[in-house]
């Protein structure tokens, strides 16, 4: 975990105005004018490193659970541990470990209160929430578990669409989920459930060439299920967002299109 402090040059006891006046500072210096396009990942953990302790909530929590900055006798780690039967404390366990790089116990908790069943919006701040649901979409993703890793990023695409919370860095999320299905999913899941997972796709706000192309996949599958009626509904449909459609002819022609 990096040492917001330390990434703003600032002490432990720096008042607001010292952390504001901080990052604009460093922020000054990472721009692109000056420290070209090569300061993008600085940039990103620097605005990580600001959101955190200019939110006295997340400051807070920040310091009591990194470093033991402020409660040195205590072990918030072995406090939520101690609580299984407690969902909120099992939420913001999974939190903790995952950003202590703990991500297999991180894991293990989580489906112990039951994966994709376990509503962490409900006991997490919705920053903490999403930060933590992509990291868990990442670590499942680096597992081979992409059908849960695809519905996390899903789900947080949605809530960023209504009210955005990453902004600048959706790109990087949805770049994440683009490449989930265009490399991975398809072969790891069946055909019912891809055709389920597509069309949770739509309706996100993709550019409608993407959205095209999930179509045509998902028509693919309708067609190899038996489903033919569906499957030329959904190509239809794929053809009018885009009619240049890659890939496109010779399943017209097993549809007879």
């Amino acid at each position: 975990m990096e040492n917001y402090y330390r990434l703003l040059g600032i002490d432990y006891n720096a008042s607001s105005q010292d952390i504001k006046r901080a990052f604009r500072e460093q922020a000054k210096r990472l721009h692109p004018d000056i420290a070209g396009n090569g300061a993008e990942g600085a940039m990103r953990k620097l605005l990580a490193a600001y959101k955190v302790l200019s939110n006295q909530e997340r400051r807070y929590e920040y310091d009591r659970v990194y470093g033991g900055l402020k409660n040195k006798g205590f072990d918030y780690q072995n406090f939520l541990r101690e609580q299984p039967d407690d969902p909120g404390s099992q939420a913001k366990l999974v939190f903790f470990e995952l950003m202590r790089r703990q991500s297999d116990r991180a894991l293990s908790v989580w489906r112990t209160q039951g994966g994709l069943g376990f509503p962490m919006d409900k006991y997490l701040d919705r920053q903490d929430w999403m930060d933590c649901t992509f990291i868990l979409a990442e670590e499942l993703e680096k597992r081979r578990c992409y059908y849960e890793a695809f519905t996390l990023l899903v789900v947080l695409i949605r809530a960023e669409r209504q009210k955005p919370y990453f902004k600048h860095f959706t790109r990087d999320i949805e770049g994440a989920l683009k490449d989930l299905v265009r490399l991975r999913l398809k072969p790891s899941v069946d055909k019912k459930t891809y055709v389920h997972c597509i069309k949770s796709l739509l309706g996100l706000g993709f550019p409608p060439k993407d959205e095209a192309r999930w179509m045509r996949s998902m028509a693919e599958a309708l067609f190899q299920l038996g489903e033919t009626g569906p499957a030329q509904g959904i190509l239809q449909e794929a053809l009018k967002r885009d009619p240049r459609l890659a890939c496109a002819v010779q399943l017209r022609r097993k549809l007879n299109l």
